[in-house]
């Protein structure tokens, strides 16, 4: 056996392994190590090994000694738990992450919405933990006692937490914030649990290989040796393991380390998959190792006790690596549990003992002022522990420590299945619970603990209370059950408050919380701040509303009452992981009130349900998941109906508005959703409210201008109760755009118009034409039998006139009355040719007024038609732009292709075509020119002919907006495919 370890080489070996968790730690805050790795989930499953402490790296193989195959409940309760993931820890990550719940303490004041709860839970807790912490400051002290030969724990030990300490403080406490997450705390915490197991193994496969030489000498080694293979199998037969199995199995949800890692530290529900099985094969690997260390330390009759056998194999074959190796894998077992125990306890001493006597002062950071104390409580909970160790002074093994801190912290798995599971409990069960059962624990664990007496006089008995494993075990199933009895009496025979009942339904399982939709008095973010700068300071307030509203993704001028809710309930959250539950109820109760009601109603947040059901959708099976299915359908419909719809709850706040009122109101849904139908922008909102105080519950054909357009629209409107508020009575409007159907009426009202008038302009001017052409006779004649008489003459020359002037009127009706659907074969016409001919024509005519023709037409632009009637639209129009032209203006004509369609335009500098009457230019007989200077005829006539070419006109007046001037004409035709050239 090795005599000796100097002290200072293993002090240096301990500050050289902090030093490279503290490397890691850093290196990672620093950005330094890739985030795939960071925020692995197998990462993540390797920090849970936290709860592997000195207890399970030495501790074990003691624990198997005296219990047997008993040892397995160490690591099987905590692995159960994992297993039982989607019942157990699924729902508490879930609150955990909604309503940041950074401890346990933090999870009974949310659910009792209780102060004291939390108060109660944390200084219990801490009391609890003391002899845990004792046990990793013993271990370590003892394995420097036992490689140095000269004990001497007090320095040794002191030293240690010192280190530990200063650790903690520089990466647990680093900075405060809500949500906050220590990445290079729990990449350490990694490194530390593949350390130890990794040093577990290789002592466990020296013992096989090295001590044993295979399993075949192991083998006959336990059949000459019967009496350490039956200290295995007895006590599973006669031994309380099973209670072992229930202590172990609550410390994976109660204790202060294992909470932290699992749900303050949590990446997301893929991490807790990963881990429900891939820490029990962790822990399966570490326990593999403890019967192999134990036999070879019986073998060859190590010097140390059973529990430091993973030490003193190596120190018995005199190999100092692998002394070494168990040394740093105890010391790192040990250090991991203190970081993260004293981290978890210390937030919970700030958040339920501290803020609740003390508050910060506004006019200082906030931040800082938590950030020192919190440093503070991690030197004072450290140097607790140390002081109970030092109370202890060495005369307990580490099976008993860890057995009488894990009997505390069972105290509270009532209440965590309760928080879950039962709706009904209440804070004075709770409390009355765990009071009665620590006070059992306190007086059969840890009083007899402290005193070192193994017998007490029990007067009210009259009985002696020996102390030993049975009895102790007996103590453990003691105070658990007369906890849980005392939990359900007093919460049967008492009523829970409102608030109890609405964090119950939060917390359940099975149930959603269903906040009230109501309306808050701060009706802005900005007002959020103003509010919450009273008890937090401007700078602090500011900056929590500001994270709120990012990670809601919410623009700082919100005013949507559901938005507002939303983040109200952010903010409460938020400052929930900053300063615990308790305090951040108390702020936003207080500063961010709701409304009194004046109403007697009271509705659910139907937002929220929709939400909580989206993130359930993959966790419902059965006859939920069907009813899920069947409201998606259901949505669905709704949402792709071809008609707007939207639902209004009774004070009219918008509870739905889909993809059909978002394309006609031209506002999205994210909008308006959660907002008051009054926030919504005009026409809509006047429209939607008139309608909504008539008596009708169908209004038809309802006109609307948009962008200086006409919409018609029908509205329709109906009654229905708010879901969960039965007697409430909403609405659902339904708009229905008939703007298509009503210009569809419209043009075949004109054109029965035109076909009308063009029928009535025939006969007109066949019943005109024989009495005119007898007029014009009469005067020829009367002109030449009194060619002397001047004023004979002259009357006859006017009355000729006159009859010339008829017959024109006539040609123009009889052109529109056959100007209807032609047959005749179509051709290519080059619209640069017929621009060409009706200039030419035009310009003939010296009458009109004196303007510059331009022909711009591309050649290549040939369009599908009749050339005669393409060109009598062309005179038409160049001649009325020639009419509004001034002297001088200028006249273009133009072509352009787009598609399958060809463009003829015609752009004057004439007055323009006022607004007034562009709606009418069409009609017959219409004309804006002096009278006897046109029939209005010649506008009907190009629209006319261009339908029957299927085109469209086009009018656009003025194109000179500033000094609205000029007037462009589009004509589309059906441009000719296989263009070749052609002539008019």
């Amino acid at each position: 056996m090795l005599t000796s370890f100097s002290l200072s080489h293993l002090l240096l070996i301990s500050a050289l392994y902090l030093f490279i968790l503290f490397s890691i730690a850093w290196v990672t805050e620093r950005g330094l190590i890739p985030t795939w790795i960071v925020r692995n989930p197998l990462t993540y499953t390797l920090s849970l090994g936290v709860y592997a402490s000195a207890w399970a790296f030495y501790g074990t193989v003691g624990l198997a000694y005296q219990y047997g195959y008993g040892y397995l409940a160490t690591y099987l309760g905590v692995s159960g738990a994992f297993l039982l993931g989607p019942v157990l820890l699924h729902p508490i990550l879930r609150l955990t992450r909604t309503y940041q719940l950074s401890s346990l303490a933090d999870l009974f004041a949310f659910r009792f919405r209780s102060p004291w709860s939390g108060s109660l839970t944390t200084l219990v807790m801490l009391i609890g933990m003391l002899p845990l912490l004792a046990l990793q400051i013993q271990a370590v002290a003892d394995t420097v006692g036992i490689m140095t030969l000269e004990p001497q724990p007090e320095r040794i030990s002191l030293v240690y937490c010192m280190l530990i300490m200063l650790f903690t403080m520089l990466f647990g406490a680093r900075h405060i914030a809500s949500q906050e997450k220590h990445e290079g705390l729990v990449l350490a915490i990694a490194f530390e649990s593949l350390v130890k197991l990794i040093a577990l193994i290789v002592i466990g496969l020296y013992a096989l290989f090295a001590v044993f030489d295979g399993s075949s000498q192991l083998e006959l080694w336990l059949q000459q040796n019967q009496s350490a293979l039956a200290a295995l199998h007895t006590p599973l037969q006669e031994g309380p393991w099973r209670t072992m199995l229930l202590v172990f199995f609550s410390a994976a949800l109660v204790t202060p380390h294992m909470y932290h890692m699992a749900f303050t530290e949590s990446i997301g529900s893929n991490g807790m998959v990963t881990a429900s099985w891939g820490l029990p094969l962790y822990l399966l690997l570490m326990s593999l190792a403890v019967p192999l260390i134990l036999w070879s330390g019986l073998k060859l009759d190590v010097a140390t006790p059973p529990e430091y056998f993973t030490l003193g194999l190596g120190l018995a074959v005199n190999s100092e690596p692998l002394a070494l190796l168990a040394f740093i894998g105890g010391l790192s077992a040990s250090s991991g549990l203190i970081i993260v125990s004293t981290l978890a306890l210390s937030g919970m001493v700030l958040n339920h003992l501290v803020l609740p006597l003390y508050q910060p002062p506004v006019e200082g950071n906030i931040y800082r002022w938590l950030k020192w104390t919190r440093r503070g409580l991690i030197f004072a909970i450290i140097m607790a522990g140390y002081g109970f160790y030092r109370l202890l002074d060495g005369r307990h093994d580490l099976t008993s420590l860890g057995s009488v801190a894990y009997v505390g912290t069972l105290q509270f798995l009532p209440g965590v299945l309760s928080t879950l599971y039962w709706p009904t409990a209440n804070r004075r069960g709770y409390i009355a619970g765990l009071l009665v059962g620590i006070s059992i624990w306190i007086f059969c664990m840890l009083m007899p603990l402290i005193k070192g007496h193994e017998v007490l006089y029990l007067p009210l008995l009259n009985r002696i209370y020996v102390l030993d494993e049975n009895t102790l075990h007996m103590a453990a199933v003691a105070s658990l059950a007369i906890n849980v009895l005392v939990f359900s009496l007093v919460s049967l025979f008492t009523r829970s408050t409102p608030e109890e009942i609405r964090a119950a339904e939060a917390c359940a399982v099975e149930n959603m919380r269903l906040p009230q939709r109501r309306e808050l008095v701060a009706v802005s973010p900005q007002e959020f701040t103003e509010q919450l700068a009273k008890p937090l300071g401007a700078a602090t307030a500011q900056k929590e509303v500001g994270k709120a509203l990012r990670e809601l993704r919410l623009p700082f001028n919100e005013q949507r009452p559901y938005a507002l809710r939303r983040l109200r309930d952010r903010v409460e959250a938020n400052l929930s992981g900053l300063m615990g539950p308790s305090i951040a109820q108390d702020i936003v109760k207080n500063f961010l009130p709701y409304k009194d009601t004046t109403e007697g109603f009271v509705s659910e947040d139907i937002h929220f349900i929709e939400n909580r059901i989206e993130d359930y959708k993959l966790r419902l099976t059965g006859l939920a998941a069907e009813l899920d299915t069947l409201r998606r359908y259901h949505r669905q419909t709704l949402q792709e109906l071809p008609m707007g719809v939207c639902s209004l709850a009774k004070d009219q706040e918008i509870l739905m508005w889909n993809r059909a009122m978002e394309e006609l109101t031209e506002i999205s849904a994210q909008e308006v959703v959660g907002s008051r139908l009054s926030a919504i922008g005009q026409p809509w909102m006047s429209m939607f409210e008139n309608f909504i105080h008539q008596q009708d519950e169908h209004l038809h054909k309802q006109r609307l201008p948009l962008d200086g357009k006409p919409r018609w629209l029908n509205l329709h409107k109906a009654a229905i109760d708010e879901p969960l508020a039965p007697g409430n009575a909403g609405l659902v409007l339904l708009v229905e755009d008939c703007t298509e159907v009503q210009v569809l009426e419209d043009y075949l009202i004109h054109s029965e118009r035109l076909a009308s008038i063009g029928r009535l302009a025939a006969g007109v001017a066949h019943e005109i034409g024989n009495p005119v052409t007898g007029i014009a006779c009469l005067a020829q004649n009367l002109r030449e039998e009194h060619e002397a008489d001047k004023e004979i003459s002259e009357t006859s020359n006017q009355i000729i006139e006159q009859t010339k002037r008829i017959t024109k009127i006539v040609q123009s009706l009889m052109s529109f009355a056959h100007a209807g659907p032609h047959h005749q074969q179509h051709y290519p016409v080059s619209l640069s040719a017929i621009a060409q001919d009706a200039i030419a024509l035009l310009s003939l005519n010296r009458q009109g007024t004196e303007v510059c023709f331009i022909n711009l037409c591309d050649p290549t632009h040939v369009a599908e038609g009749d050339p005669q009637r393409l060109a009598q639209v062309l005179i038409n129009l160049i001649s009325n732009a020639r009419d509004a032209s001034p002297a001088g203006g200028v006249i273009r004509v133009r072509s352009e292709e787009k598609d399958q369609m060809v463009q003829l335009i015609v752009e004057d500098e004439g007055s323009g075509i006022p607004q007034t009457i562009r709606a009418r230019l069409f009609e017959p007989f219409f004309t804006t020119k002096d009278p006897g200077k046109g029939t209005g005829l010649g506008l009907a006539l190009v629209y006319s002919i261009v339908e029957e070419h299927h085109g469209r006109v086009d009018i656009e007046s003025p194109i000179d907006p500033e000094n609205q001037l000029g007037t462009r004409i589009r004509i589309s035709l059906p441009r000719h495919i296989d263009a070749t050239p052609a002539t008019g």
